[in-house]
């Protein structure tokens, strides 16, 4: 996919992997097998795998140039890394090869903002050196919301981490440890540029980025929302989100606001081409994808 471009300002994905990945019983404790059949006509195959009879999820970073600067949005769940779920242990993937295929280098890297501190987001933010979990990217100030890494501070100390590993050990206290993270309110923007917006639920610190250049603006929603059926069915929360009632909240409140705007919105984990706009239908919403060579659209 060609980048967004938005006047002087860019935004290319970096795709880690784009696949059937989670059973829709597992992420969405509300989901049945009658919901997949009512909206097979639209969930396969983008959406929907019906012989693994998994979610197909994108995981993928966000590579923002303005001038000078480059800056990327998270960073997938990086690779050699012990992890529970086994789709993510010890693995091997061409995330840095895409990287620099797109003309970005680890050194050329300003700032790693992590949108939240979950396994398939912190991955890339170390790399193993000499035995040793080192920052990838020794040139970047990594910004990440003081209220999400006071939460995982303890999490990381409690059982909290079982089902998929301590990567706060390997993946955020090591940038820590070499001084290069910057703890970040919800209020942080780069001039007129770059700015946040409060997207709390999912995880306690959680916040969505907007990116504006040339008149034109985008949000990358993070984990806001997952999956497309989320956008069919609102109040579903996932079984990964902290406090499962506040990011319903959250997200009630972001889709009344930006339906019908023609906002483009960018869901982390929406497949190819990822970005959408949302308009109302009904109890519910539908989406169109934003490039229009791709077919797809659900109402």
């Amino acid at each position: 996919m060609p980048p967004w471009v938005l006047g002087d300002v860019s935004v290319t994905r970096i795709i880690e992997a784009e696949d059937p990945l989670l059973s829709p019983y597992e992420i969405f404790p509300d989901c049945t097998p009658e919901h997949i059949a009512e909206n097979a006509s639209w969930l396969i195959p983008r959406w929907y795998d019906p012989v693994s009879e998994l979610l197909v999820i994108s995981i993928q970073s966000f590579v923002i140039r303005s001038g000078a600067m480059t800056i990327l949005i998270d960073t997938c769940t990086g690779e050699g890394k012990n992890r529970a779920r086994q789709r993510f242990h010890q693995r091997t993937w061409p995330w840095m090869e895409r990287l620099r295929a797109a003309g970005v280098t680890p050194e050329s890297v300003d700032v790693v903002m992590c949108t939240h501190l979950h396994v398939d987001h912190v991955g890339w933010n170390t790399r193993l050196e000499n035995g040793k979990w080192v920052p990838t990217f020794p040139n970047a100030r990594y910004l990440i919301a003081r209220k999400e890494w006071e939460y995982w501070q303890h999490e990381s100390r409690s059982e909290g981490l079982a089902r998929t590993g301590n990567y706060i050990t390997d993946s955020v206290m090591p940038v820590f440890a070499a001084g290069q993270a910057d703890l970040i309110a919800h209020d942080y923007h780069i001039a007129n540029m770059l700015w946040l917006e409060s997207t709390l639920g999912h995880t306690p610190g959680h916040f969505a980025v907007h990116v504006a250049g040339g008149g034109k603006e985008l949000v990358l929603s993070g984990d806001m929302m997952h999956h497309a059926l989320q956008l069919r069915y609102p109040h579903w929360s996932t079984r990964f989100c902290a406090d499962p009632n506040q990011a319903r909240e959250t997200r009630a409140a972001f889709l009344a606001k930006y339906a019908g705007t023609g906002m483009t919105i960018v869901p982390s984990h929406f497949p190819t081409p990822s970005g959408i706009t949302i308009e109302r239908a009904g109890d519910h919403y539908g989406f169109t994808f934003c490039d229009e060579t791709i077919a797809g659209s659900y109402r």
